[in-house]
């Protein structure tokens, strides 16, 4: 039987914490009633290499924009096919599966400074077992983040599933900030819906649309997948781990939905910024017809008397000019009551 491992034999060195090789971010031991201690990637190699399978479980967090990353983690950790076949495919459906007694999930999450951009929604991939849960992502996302620093700070997990639950409570409450942050927005363009300029506010209507549709498309799988695994859970999650599951599937189905409400809102609001501009359109092109109907009777007349040819009426009157101007304002009179009549 193997000596043990002085690295688990004594308390991890917190000097290697984030410097490792092959793409790791962090690593985390976690044992009964204990909060997670930083561990090298070698390390956590080593324990989970081990015969003698001791208490707790391990937490993998991997950068995949290095590029020995994926290779080290196909050597080196007993993840399944499947979980490399996401990889490689890109997959960006939400879903969390049970495969060969494992758990397999896609979660969708946004940048770590998420600016309400479609293009700062990306995935992690995670994979949990009895002894680990391997993460891994392309770009800094906020809900890992998150539970990166709760357990930093001493947060205690009694089991991967828990660990997994911790993450995905992390990401419902990121986009229920998401919901609240677009909330606000949407209040404030509804309140300066009065205002002239509205091509500004249809734009940010039209991004936040955006945002929150490639949101639910990417999100609405999942809840559908955690009630499949609900039904048939892997043998070693425990009833108080799948308890934590279905509440988070509830509280996910219940943001879907304020995700739905507000894309309704925001939808409402663009049809009536449509009937606004529609509105301001025609009554500036009523505008330019009032203008030209009355103008229509000077330019008449000064046309009629500005030609060079004998017979001009008036011409010899001292009083022409002024019996002129009250034929002009006669027929302006009579073009505003004609243009106005309508509106009056």
């Amino acid at each position: 039987m193997p000596a043990p491992m002085p690295a688990i034999a004594t308390p991890f060195t917190t000097t290697a914490y984030g410097s490792d090789q092959h793409g790791l971010i962090c690593g985390f031991l976690f044992e009964p009633g204990a909060p997670g201690r930083p561990i090298a990637l070698a390390d956590a190699a080593d324990w989970l290499a081990r015969p003698a399978r001791a208490p707790g479980f391990l937490w993998l967090h991997f950068n995949l924009t290095d590029a020995t990353a994926e290779k080290w983690m196909r050597t080196g950790l007993a993840l399944p096919d499947a979980y490399f076949d996401n990889l490689r495919d890109g997959t960006r459906s939400t879903r969390l599966e049970n495969i060969d007694d494992k758990l397999v999930a896609v979660v969708n999450d946004v940048a770590y400074e998420f600016a309400f951009e479609p293009s700062e929604i990306a995935s992690l991939w995670v994979n949990v077992d009895a002894r680990a849960m391997v993460s891994a992502r392309l770009h800094p996302l906020r809900s890992i983040d998150r539970l990166r620093q709760a357990v930093k700070t001493g947060a205690c997990f009694s089991s991967s599933v828990a660990l997994l639950n911790h993450l995905l409570r992390d990401q419902g409450d990121v986009l229920v900030h998401i919901v609240r942050e677009t909330t606000l927005k949407v209040d404030r363009v509804e309140d300066g819906m009065l205002s002239a300029r509205l091509a500004p506010q249809r734009t940010a209507l039209g991004q936040l649309r955006r945002v929150l549709v490639r949101l639910q498309r990417l999100l609405v799988p999942e809840p559908a997948a955690l009630f499949r695994l609900l039904r048939q859970p892997p043998a070693w999650v425990t009833e108080d781990d799948v308890d934590e599951l279905r509440q988070s599937t509830e509280e996910f189905a219940l943001v879907i939905q304020d995700l739905q409400a507000l894309q309704e809102r925001i939808k409402l609001l663009q049809e009536e910024m449509a009937a606004q501009i529609g509105e301001q359109t025609n009554r500036s092109v009523f505008t330019l017809t009032v203008v030209t109907v009355l103008a229509l009777p000077i330019n008449i007349i000064a046309g009629l008397l500005g030609m060079n040819v004998g017979g001009i009426p008036l011409a010899d009157d001292v009083h022409g000019f002024l019996k002129i101007g009250v034929i002009v304002a006669t027929f302006t009179g009579v073009a505003c009551w004609y243009a106005f009549r309508k509106k009056d």
